[in-house]
């Protein structure tokens, strides 16, 4: 049997899938920027914060990261229904995404604030310099450019996630092919197209965090190091 691919009829449909790739790149947007301004406080909590509050991040990073990300955001959108707290789809589709994703950064930018060595914290206080000061230039930004790649790759990891939102009812780039399969009965010729868009995505992603990185991290560019 010879199947015959008719993508024609599945174009006709762009403005959607234009539409569903913004909707994607701007639940990307908002998860990462938020998502990345709560990880990096946990990890500061989790590192040097007091005993309570380190075991209290320890457990959100340990219960967000052993628990699927549907069922986290079927317990915001659905199961907050349930005791009178309403939220927007779309809300609660990012609201799981910075949650899911706030302690998967946590975890990495951890790593990267236990790799700095002690002496380079000795060097510094010997310095003169004050503790917000120690910890600003020679543990925190030092940590996050070490582990910087593992962040973009988490990020675009997150950005290709977003397609599990369609679940719920958010109107992403998925959801929207759901639609368009459901008009056009080309289910093949809409998986090519969305595989195609999402690897466009990616690389867009990915570029966006290579110049980010080339404006922040100075000093690693003037060192020839690769991010």
């Amino acid at each position: 049997m010879t199947y015959e691919f008719d993508f024609q009829s599945v174009l006709a449909y762009w403005p959607m899938f234009l539409d569903g790739a913004w909707t994607t790149l701007q639940m990307s947007f908002w998860a990462t920027l938020v998502g990345f301004v709560i990880g990096v406080l946990c990890a500061v909590a989790r590192s040097g914060g007091p005993d309570w509050l380190r075991r209290a991040v320890g457990v959100y990073v340990e219960v967000i990261r052993n628990t699927p990300l549907l069922i986290q955001s079927y317990f915001l959108i659905f199961g907050m229904a349930n005791v009178g707290i309403r939220m927007p789809i779309m809300v609660g589709a990012i609201l799981a995404l910075v949650i899911n994703i706030g302690a998967y950064t946590c975890e990495i930018v951890r790593a990267g604030i236990e790799s700095v060595h002690k002496g380079q914290l000795e060097a510094a206080e010997c310095l003169g310099l004050s503790p917000v000061q120690v910890y600003w230039h020679i543990v925190l930004r030092p940590a996050i450019e070490r582990v910087y790649p593992a962040l973009t790759s988490q990020y675009v990891l997150l950005m290709l996630v977003t397609s599990i939102l369609s679940a719920v009812g958010a109107n992403e780039l998925f959801g929207v092919s759901n639609s368009v399969q459901a008009n056009t009965f080309r289910n093949f010729e809409v998986f090519i197209v969305l595989w195609v868009v999402y690897l466009i995505l990616s690389v867009m992603v990915r570029a966006v965090f290579w110049l980010i990185a080339q404006l922040v991290f100075v000093r690693r560019r003037k060192l020839g190091t690769p991010l």
